[in-house]
C-alpha cells in the first residue's frame, strides 16, 4: 500500500516508539476472562507486527483484576520472545513474582489525585509513593528497569480539573524514587493539545527530561492523535498505544478505549516518522483479536483498512 504519502513536519523526531498496552491494560477491561494462549498469541503476532516493547501482563492480585490472574502462566509463553516485555507491579509481592519469572522491565502505578489513588490503591497519593519506594529501590538493584504510571494526569472524574502543579509533584516523586521513565496518563481522556504542552514544559522545568516521558492518551472526546502530536512537537518520543483501540479504566467507569496503535501508525507514517511497525500485520493482528472477542474494532484505521465494519466472526 502506497498511502498515506509521507509530508514530514518540520520539529517532529525521526523515530518514535510504541509502548504496546493492548495485551495488559487492553484486556484488562474486558468483561469476560481472554483464554491464556489467546493472550500469548496476541502477544506473538504483535511482535511479529514489528513492536518492540509489549506490555505483557500485572502481577496484581486476582481479586482486585481476574482478568489477568494467569500472569504466572502467560510470561513464560511469551517470555522467549525478542522484545521488551513490561509487566505491572502494583506493591513488593508482585515484584516478586514478577522477577522470579525474569521479568526486566516493571512498571508501577501512581495517580495525580487523592480520589483515584483511593479506588485503585486504597491509599493517599503520598501512601501509595511510599509502597512504591521499596518496590523501585528492588526493582533498580535486581537490574530492572522502572516505568511509573502516573494516571488522571489532565482531569479526574470525582475532582475534575487536576491543577498542573500536583501533577509536576507526583511526577518529580518517582523520578526521585529512580523510575526511569514516566508515562502521563489522559485517563478519562479529557485532554487537549495546549494543556499537553504546559504540562511537558511545566515538567521540564521542575527537572524531569523530556526523554523520560512517555504519553498515554485515551480517545474519549476524540483527542488522542492532536494531544499526540502536541507531545511530538515538544520532543517526545514514547507513545502509549493500544492495538485495535482496547481497554479503559476499570476504576474510573468514563474512560473509554486506548488510542488505537494503528492509528498512530497512520499518522506517523503520514509524518514520515519511523516506528518499525507493519501496518498491515498490525491490522490483520487486530482483526483477529476483535473476532477473540465477538465484536468490531473502534479504531478507524482497522476499520479502512480491513472493512471491519461486518461483524467480526465473518471475518
Amino acid at each position: 500500500m502506497t498511502l498515506p504519502m509521507a509530508v514530514p513536519a518540520q520539529g517532529l523526531p525521526a523515530r518514535v516508539r510504541i509502548h504496546e498496552v493492548g495485551a495488559r491494560d487492553g484486556l484488562q477491561n474486558e468483561k469476560s476472562t481472554v483464554p491464556t494462549e489467546v493472550k500469548a498469541e496476541f502477544i506473538r503476532r504483535l511482535a511479529d507486527a514489528g513492536l518492540t516493547t509489549i506490555e505483557a501482563t500485572s502481577f496484581v492480585h486476582p481479586k482486585w483484576v481476574p482478568q489477568l490472574a494467569d500472569a504466572e502462566k502467560l510470561f513464560p509463553l511469551v517470555a522467549g520472545l525478542p522484545v521488551e516485555l513490561p509487566v505491572l507491579v502494583p506493591n513488593e509481592r508482585g515484584l516478586d513474582r514478577a522477577l522470579a519469572l525474569g521479568a526486566r522491565r516493571v512498571a508501577v502505578f501512581a495517580s495525580a489525585t487523592e480520589s483515584f489513588a483511593k479506588a485503585n490503591l486504597n491509599r493517599t497519593v503520598d501512601e501509595a509513593l511510599a509502597m512504591f519506594e521499596p518496590v523501585v529501590a528492588r526493582a533498580k538493584a535486581d537490574g530492572a528497569q522502572v516505568r511509573g504510571y502516573v494516571s488522571m494526569c489532565f482531569g479526574d472524574p470525582w475532582e475534575g480539573q487536576v491543577p498542573i502543579a500536583q501533577v509536576v509533584r507526583v511526577c518529580r516523586a518517582l523520578m526521585d524514587l529512580g523510575c526511569d521513565e514516566l508515562s502521563l496518563g489522559d485517563t478519562i481522556g479529557v485532554a487537549t493539545p495546549g494543556h499537553v504542552l504546559e504540562l511537558l514544559a511545566s515538567l521540564n522545568e521542575q527537572r524531569v527530561p523530556i526523554s523520560a516521558l512517555g504519553v498515554h492518551f485515551h480517545d474519549t472526546y476524540g483527542q488522542a492523535l492532536a494531544n499526540t502530536l502536541a507531545a511530538l512537537q515538544h520532543g517526545v518520543t514514547t507513545v502509549d498505544a493500544s492495538a485495535g483501540g482496547l481497554g479503559g479504566c476499570p476504576y474510573a467507569k468514563s474512560a473509554t478505549g486506548n488510542l488505537a496503535t494503528e492509528d498512530l501508525v497512520w499518522m506517523l507514517r503520514g509524518l514520515g516518522i519511523d516506528t518499525g511497525v507493519d501496518l498491515g500485520r498490525l491490522v490483520a493482528t487486530s482483526v483477529w483479536m476483535a473476532g477473540q472477542l465477538g465484536r468490531p474494532s473502534p479504531s478507524r484505521t482497522v476499520r479502512a483498512l480491513s472493512h471491519e465494519d461486518q461483524d467480526p466472526k465473518e471475518q
